[in-house]
């Protein structure tokens, strides 16, 4: 019980920023029509209660589950094994992560299907299964985490020039979106599975870092290869967005549940049966009670993954929809701007997975780096994406790459430059700085502006933002490391 009153802590750090943020909104500048601040509030109470006990499914079920995965795949010492279980478990824990669920299902609604949610799940998991293998080989045979990203960013940027300039947002989008609540604990319950197993205690703190980072890059090489094949360009996007369609503020709940249950449930099945299969097969198992507390997590994981989704999809979306256009339909182009960076330094002091990493932090370096320094220069980086977000969608000379490009440049560059338990840390908390209200709330939002502003794309300029808040934070934390290694300096002299 102690554990779930945690999670209801964490996840009320959560929601309530933004909550009060709209309250004052609504009272201010966005009145929102008809049953919408009724069907918001809603909304946000099913998704505290099901990213509670979502929460807590995952530390009682999904955690011990990658644990002892984790020590199976290092134990085994066998390539092939390595490969069909990274393969296996990546494919399956994205498809199921929420955050990729719901961008896929905004994707598919804004291109009126025409790059279907199913077909983006699809591509994005075989690019984390693929990359989360690559990520393990790494840890494995200890190669060096800032080679490995020079090599995957510098792919990318190849396939970047070929692929259809349509998807790139979304590619960089779903990287963001694919490390989430589900995603970021299992990867590190993982890594630090394997690297556990090295005998070198300097090396096992490095590797447990960085194969969320790994991991996530799969998701942009997937959806570029995706447009390399589709050949699809121009498309256009179209934001619906109705205000008037319910009259019941608890009809929309109701209507969304049952779909969302299957959808759901056929998500969270391989991970299952992968759980149960290895069970089965391996030499060392489960306790008995190990065993049965694993599987009541994945309870609590279904039941909490549905109310999630719920509230998201029929409470959050659509006022920040609203919320978007109406604020950015106002004369002046000041509030939008200042509206954009308030969601952006309070999100990420919510995000529930950015509170695991942290604390991963200050336990493998033993407290000498603090979460709260963390916290201070991942909220500083991703305040300024969103600023930057909204900033590229009123001046439309701005595109995407002119902030990408130089970005990671400097990212890579800085990964020679810093201490490398740094940048495994860095590139692993770009994955989890968006989360779930990055990828419903504060996108949606995003969007909103871009269907008002003039001359701005909603598919073009309405992405892009979940790439920008998965950017800042690899960039602001080796900025840490960089002012780290220095004060280390200084103290040995």
């Amino acid at each position: 019980m102690e554990i779930f009153i945690e999670k209801v802590k964490e996840v009320l750090q959560a929601v309530l920023p933004i909550t009060f943020l709209v309250i004052i909104l609504h009272l201010t500048l966005t009145p929102l029509p008809g049953i919408e601040f009724p069907r918001f509030l809603m909304g946000a109470f099913i998704i505290i209660l099901g990213l509670s006990i979502f929460l807590f499914g995952v530390d009682i079920g999904i955690t011990p589950i990658g644990n002892f995965l984790g020590r199976g795949i290092a134990r085994s010492n066998s390539l092939k094994f390595v490969l069909v279980m990274g393969l296996f478990l990546g494919f399956f824990i994205s498809i199921a992560e929420p955050d990729l669920i719901i961008l896929a299902n905004q994707v598919s609604e804004v291109t009126s299907d025409a790059i279907p949610s199913m077909v983006l799940l699809v591509v994005v998991s075989i690019g984390i299964g693929i990359l989360m293998t690559t990520g393990l080989f790494r840890i494995v045979y200890q190669f060096p985490l800032n080679k490995s990203f020079t090599i995957i960013y510098g792919l990318i940027l190849v396939l970047s020039v070929f692929s259809t300039t349509d998807l790139f947002a979304i590619a960089f989008d779903a990287s963001g979106a694919t490390t989430g609540a589900l995603t970021v604990p299992f990867m590190l319950a993982l890594a630090m599975g394997v690297s556990s197993l090295n005998h070198n205690s300097k090396a096992s703190e490095e590797d447990s870092f960085g194969l969320v980072g790994v991991a996530s890059s799969g998701a942009i090489l997937g959806v570029l290869v995706l447009g390399l094949f589709t050949g699809e360009r121009g498309l256009t996007g179209e934001l619906v967005v109705n205000a008037t369609e319910y009259t019941s503020w608890i009809k929309p709940f109701t209507d969304v549940v049952p779909h969302l249950a299957l959808e759901t449930l056929i998500s969270i099945a391989p991970i299952f049966a992968i759980f149960i299969g290895y069970q089965l097969l391996a030499k060392k198992k489960l306790s008995v009670q190990e065993f049965k507390q694993a599987l009541l997590g994945i309870v609590y994981l279904y039941i909490g993954l549905v109310l999630f989704l719920t509230g998201v999809n029929a409470g959050f979306l659509n006022v920040g929809r609203q919320i978007g256009m109406m604020i950015g339909d106002l004369e002046s182009q000041i509030p939008v701007l200042v509206v954009g960076l308030l969601l952006g330094l309070v999100v990420i002091l919510a995000e529930p997975a950015v509170y695991v990493l942290t604390h991963q932090i200050e336990d493998v370096t033993h407290g000498s780096v603090k979460r709260s320094i963390v916290l201070i220069f991942l909220s500083i980086g991703v305040g300024l994406a969103v600023f930057l977000s909204v900033l590229r969608i009123i001046v439309p000379a701005i595109q995407l790459w002119h902030y990408l490009l130089p970005g990671f440049a400097l990212s890579i560059w800085l990964s020679y430059k810093v201490p490398s338990l740094f940048v495994g840390m860095a590139f692993d908390a770009g994955g989890v700085a968006s989360g779930p209200m990055t990828a419903t709330f504060i996108l949606a939002f995003i969007q909103g502006v871009a269907e008002i502003t003039p001359g701005a794309n909603v598919l073009l300029d309405g992405f892009g933002m979940i790439a920008m808040v998965a950017m800042m934070p690899i960039v602001s934390l080796q900025l840490l490391g960089a002012l780290y290694q220095r004060k280390s300096k200084k103290e040995a002299v």
